[in-house]
Parts: structure tokens; sequence; C-alpha cells
């Protein structure tokens, strides 16, 4: 064994506790440069509040870089007159549209907040500003490394009392429009300046030639294919780039930004395994509660299963026999697959809102589906309730069922579908005319505004609402046309046995709309949108009819057989949600689903479920949803995210919520609009929307010329 060199020992421990102080030292620097440069960043952002600042214009800000694709040299070119023509109807069918939407108070609008919700979001934001000590935790690096504070979410809570004093409002009706004045003024509906039926249908027969003129149709059709192909272009030139600055956002990816499901059916809002494992739990711990009342007795729920002849150990996914298998085409047996195992009895004590128990079991699996989407936190719903118009009483039974169970929550707002079926229930006696059902739907809801104490549970369950929906199977042939040449009875004179035409449906649930929307807004309430289920199948005209009156709509895949509606959507940018499972089990083979045709054009959709009982394997369907159309049509993460920044501005919830999610800007269009470490949308591919579209507009606004992007 050889000695130790104590001397060469020394020297190299001196040299290690040299070196170790010079990396030391070299750390101390770097920590003290990046404390520097945090500081620096912090300053610079509290001394222009930029976070709490909107930016004052698009035009304000300098041109984003990125490589565009220009249509030059129509300066000396000759527009023919075809493309003359088909500019001036475009431009008067936009024109139709904006005289039915500028009617009445924006929508959806919030109503009151509480001031201790003010005052709570007001001290977490200044405190998150202001404090003396800057920890990085509190705030979001966005691409460019500016800092911008980690703000509180907004606070909700419906069941606060208002305190909103009674008004002195005479309700009156009139030619099947309510509306409410008050009692000094003149009883005229016309105060709301709402379009009569008959000039309603006039619009609508106009605005049906420009969707059957030549002009017109070849240049829809053509300017599509061309806003298709700058699309490609552009993601051929920029994907690069696009994918680049998504890299450098902290902490985004698809599955932490807000999406939301825009159109999904409440009582099918759990998958199968779900509900499966619900009513075995039930059977387990409920055996002896009674649920039923048939054939004059009174049924547990154990012998509710006797009669049927099974029990828990029988039940199975197979079973329930939920899935829309053999539907194609077949709207009647999509709508029985919501009895589980084939059983309307099974429906009505778990699916059902109103029967023996008060909707005890929806409401506790609904609070099951809310934990999940909790837990989830980025994915917000929006379900969908029915009324029918049968009972003058619905509106009641359904708010004391949200009031009692208390579901209102962060994740969740609520919309009302009225389903088309007046020719059902005419035949069966429940009404005499259409007037009886607009009386059941909207009476009770101006009677709760003039008078929120009369009806609490339905004054705050309104305000969890932000739209109403139109339901039915459109492929159904409408016997009756209306022409407004000749007499267009009034709901009160409609008593044939058949049901009116999509497009009376929606005039009157529009007018109806607005109407109240007018007087909840002067109370400072909440508003209401309309956003109907449209061109999922049936006629042309009822996308029209939508064009006219609807604020957005769901399906829209009819859209792909009128270029011209296409191109009217695409420059109003009026949000369709689309469910391309839900179109493959019904009406459209997944491979020919318009979607990603309308995306790429710059439509203005989203993805939604519709019904995942009937439709998806798990519990985040909507994630499913996008699961699938990433496979199929080969989506890109700046394409995922895009959709789901569009869901949330199509949706209904309040603007203090959308500024949470995707950013303070997102009013505004193009890159102006958009917080990308909130959206996770590079500003590139905004601006390229935003670009595509006002050179558009400004073709058609000109008559033909397309004019340099800026020019």
């Amino acid at each position: 064994m050889k000695g130790l060199d104590l001397g060469t020992m020394d020297d190299r421990y001196e040299e290690g506790v040299q070196q170790d102080a010079s990396l030391k030292a070299v750390a101390l620097r770097v920590m003290a440069s990046r404390r520097m440069d945090r500081e620096k960043s912090r300053n610079n952002f509290l001394h222009k509040n930029m976070s709490m600042k909107s930016k004052s214009s698009t035009s304000s800000i300098p041109k984003l870089e990125f490589k565009r694709v220009q249509i030059v040299g129509s300066n000396g070119y000759e527009i023919d007159g075809d493309t003359k023509i088909a500019c001036e109807l475009l431009n008067s069918s936009l024109a139709q549209r904006d005289k039915y939407m500028s009617i009445g108070p924006s929508r959806p609008e919030e109503g009151h907040i509480t001031e201790s919700e003010m005052k709570v979001d007001t001290d977490e934001t200044a405190a998150a500003i202001n404090a003396s000590e800057f920890r990085e935790e509190d705030f979001i690096v966005d691409e460019y490394g500016e800092y911008h504070p980690r703000l509180p979410p907004p606070k909700y809570d419906p069941f606060h009392i208002d305190n909103i004093p009674v008004t002195n409002h005479l309700m009156i009706c009139q030619r099947g429009i309510y509306s409410a004045v008050n009692s000094n003024e003149h009883c005229d509906a016309s105060l709301n300046n709402i379009p009569s039926v008959n000039e309603y249908f006039a619009d609508l027969k106009k605005l049906m030639r420009v969707v059957g003129s030549g002009p017109c149709v070849s240049l829809s059709y053509k300017r599509l294919q061309l806003l298709e192909a700058k699309f490609n272009l552009h993601i051929m030139l920029n994907s690069d780039a696009e994918l680049l600055l998504q890299k450098r956002v902290p902490h985004r990816d698809f599955y932490n930004i807000r999406k939301v499901d825009t159109h999904v059916h409440h009582s099918a809002c759990m998958n199968q395994k779900h509900l499966l494992r619900f009513i075995k739990k039930k059977l387990k711990t409920s055996p002896n509660e009674i649920v039923s009342f048939r054939d004059g007795l009174f049924m547990t729920l154990t012998e509710v299963f006797e009669s049927l002849r099974m029990t828990a150990y029988d039940l199975s996914v197979d079973t329930l026999d939920m899935h829309a298998d053999n539907t194609f085409h077949r709207f009647d047996r999509f709508n029985l697959k919501y009895n589980p195992a084939g059983q309307s009895r099974l429906r009505e004590i778990f699916l059902k809102t109103d029967n023996l128990i008060g909707g005890e079991f929806l409401a506790e699996v609904t609070h099951e589906v809310i934990s999940d989407l909790a837990e989830s936190k980025y994915s917000m719903v929006e379900w969908r309730l029915s009324i029918y118009g049968r009972q003058m009483s619905e509106w009641d039974k359904l708010a004391r069922w949200f009031y009692v169970n208390r579901l209102a929550h962060f994740n969740v707002r609520w919309m009302i579908q009225v389903p088309r079926l007046y020719g059902i229930y005419k035949k069966t006696g429940e009404v005499d005319c259409f007037q009886d059902m607009i009386d059941r739907i909207f009476k009770p809801l101006f009677e709760v505004t003039i008078d929120p104490e009369s009806n609490l549970p339905l004054h705050i369950f309104l305000k969890t609402i932000v739209g109403f929906d139109s339901v039915d199977d459109e492929s159904k042939l409408e016997p009756i046309q209306i022409r407004p040449d000749e007499h267009i009875p009034s709901p009160g004179e409609w008593d044939n046995i058949e049901n009116p035409p999509y497009s009376y449906w929606s005039y009157f649930l529009w007018a109806n709309i607005t109407s109240l929307n007018s007087l909840r807004a002067s109370k400072g309430f909440n508003t209401f949108e309309f956003r109907p289920h449209c061109g999922e199948a049936g006629d042309i005209e009822h996308m029209a009819a939508a064009f006219l009156v609807s604020d957005k709509i769901n399906h829209g895949i009819q859209l792909r057989k009128s270029p011209v509606l296409q191109y009217l959507f695409y420059l109003r940018q009026i949000g369709i949600a689309m469910s391309p499972l839900s179109n493959n089990r019904l009406f459209l083979d997944y491979s020919k689903n318009p979607f990603p045709k309308y995306f790429a054009q710059g439509m203005n959709v989203s993805l939604s479920t519709d019904d995942p009982l009937l439709l998806h394997y798990t519990k985040d369907a909507l994630l499913e949803e996008y699961s699938a159309a990433v496979q199929v049509w080969k989506l890109s993460a700046v394409d995922q995210c895009e959709i789901a920044r569009n869901s949330v501005l199509q949706s209904g919830f309040e603007p203090r919520f959308k500024k949470h999610f995707i950013g303070e800007t997102y009013a505004q269009s193009g890159a102006a609009g958009n917080t990308i470490s909130k959206s996770n949308v590079p500003d590139i591919r905004l601006a390229f929307r935003h670009e595509s579209l006002q050179s558009e507009l400004e073709f058609v606004k000109s008559g033909g010329i397309d004019l340099p992007i800026g020019s």
C-alpha cells in the first residue's frame, strides 16, 4: 500500500475549494441576473399595467409578420356583370341579418352580481399585482417573456338575492308576441321594433331568391374554394412558426386550455357505464324507495325491476342497449335509445326531472358528472333541459328541481330546448292552438321577470340559463308552406292539426326571446340567445330562417348543399356547434362530414358531443370527440386549440369568465383579441383568419375587387 502524499492532497483540496467558490460565484451572478430580469419585467408590467388595459384598437397594433398569400393585379381588371350582381345580392342579405340581430339588447349578457363577488375579485387582483414580494408562481409568463398576474377565477353564485324591486309593468300578448310595458305607456308590441310575421316571411322569401341565384351560387362557391386554398397555403408556409410560438408558452397545451361543450342534452350527459354503475348502486342502497305509480299501485325500485324480470346482476352495458346502433336516417329509433333496456319506465325513473321522486336520481347522477367536470377543471358544458309547452306548471317544476338540488356550478351553464311537437299535443288534446304553447313557454318568464319574488326558484334558475334551443327531427316533411303574399295565421288562429313549419317556429321563438331580453335588460337581468338545431337534415329554408334570426346554430351540415348560405354564414361568422360522431349515427358518414372544410375555410365552428350516453365511451366525452376528429382529419395542435377557443367564444359563459378563460381582450378580432398564454393559439393563426375575413368582406362590399391586405 502506497504512502499518502499529504502535500498533494492539500493542494488538491485548495484547488477544489477555489473551484467550488468560483462555481458558487457564477451561480450567484446568474441568479442575481435572473432576479434583475424578473424585477425589470415586473416593473415594466406594473408600469404599463398590461393585464388591466385592453389593446385600444386593432389599428394601433403593429402588423404581425408572417408569410402571407395575397391576390394582386385586380386594379385594371374589369369586373363582369354576374360578379357585380352577386355582390349586390350578398350585401342585401347581410343587411337583412343585421336588421334582425340589431333588435333588442346584446345577448347573452350577465345580470347583477353581488358586491361581495366584485370585492373579492378586485381585492385578489390588487393583491396579485401590488404584492411587495414578487413571487414567480403568482404570474404567468407569455411567449415574449412578459409577466402577467395569475388572477383568481371569477366567483359564481347565482343563488344570491338581487333585492331588485317589483316594477309596474303591464304584460300583454299581441299577434303571438309577449311584451311588457310600463302601465302609463301605450301597449304596443312594436315598442320593441320587432318586424311583423309578414315582414319576416317577405325577407325570408327574398333571401331564398338570393340563395337560388345562379351568379351568387357561382361566386360563393369560388370564394369558399379560394378560402380553403389560402388556408392550405398558409399552413404550408407558417405551420412551423405557429408550432414554435406554441412551444414558447409555458404550462399550456391542449389538455389545460378551456373547452366548452356547447351542444349536449342533459339527460344524456353521462356515458353508459356511468349510468349502469348508478342504477346498480341505487338497487343496492335504495331498493325499497317508492319510485313509480303504475296501474293504481305504488312500486319500489326493486318491484319495478322484478316486474321487468331483471336484477342488478343481469344489468350490463349490453342489457341497457343505449348505444345508437342501427339508427341511420331513423330519428325515431335514435330517440328510443334513451330508454334503458328499452323500458320507458326506467327512463322516467332515472332520466326525468318530473317524476314521482321529483327527479332525485337524475339530480344525483348530475352531481356526479359535475364532480368529474370539476376534477378535469378545463372542460365546461352547456346542458339542455326541455320545456314542452304542454302545461303552465312546467317552468315551476323544472326550476324547483334545479333549486332544491343546487345544480349551479362554475363549469356548467344551462339552455332550454323547445321540442317542436305541436302536432302531437294537438292530437292528444293537450293544446287547442299554437298560442297555447307560446303562453306556456313564455308567460311564466315575463311574470317572474316583472316580479322575481313571485317565483324565487325560477328567478334564480333563469340566471344560469344562457339561451334557447329548438329541437326535433328536421327530416320530417312540412305539409304546410307559408307564403308572404297570403294570409299568415297568428298563433291564436293556428288550430290546424299539422305542425307549423320550421320558419314559423323560428320567428315566434326569436320574437318572444327578443322581447323578453328587452324587459330583462331594462331591469339588469341576464339575457338569452337563440341557438336552434338547424341544418342537421331537412330543407335549405331552415338554414335561411336561422341566418335571419338565430345567434348561432347546432349541426349545420346541410350548409354544404348551399354555397350561398355557407358563404353568408362565413361572412357573419355565425357560430356552428358541430357533432360529427352524432351525425355519423344519424344522417352523414364521418368521412363525409364537412367539418374539416368548414374549418379550413374559416367558418366559426366548434366540436360538441350532443348525446354522450348514446355515442361515447369515456367520462370525458368532449375529449373523445376531439380525439376522433384529430385522428381522422389530421388536425394539428394549433387547430385543436383554435377550435377550443371557438367553443369558448360561441358559449354563453359570461364575459368575465371568457376573460379568465381566453384573455382580457377576447372580444376584439384577430391577434388583438388573443392571449396565447391562455388560449395557446398563436397570433399568426388569428391574424390570418382576421385578414382573410376582412378581405372577403371588402371584396363583397366593393362589388368584386380583390384588394391587397392592409390597403
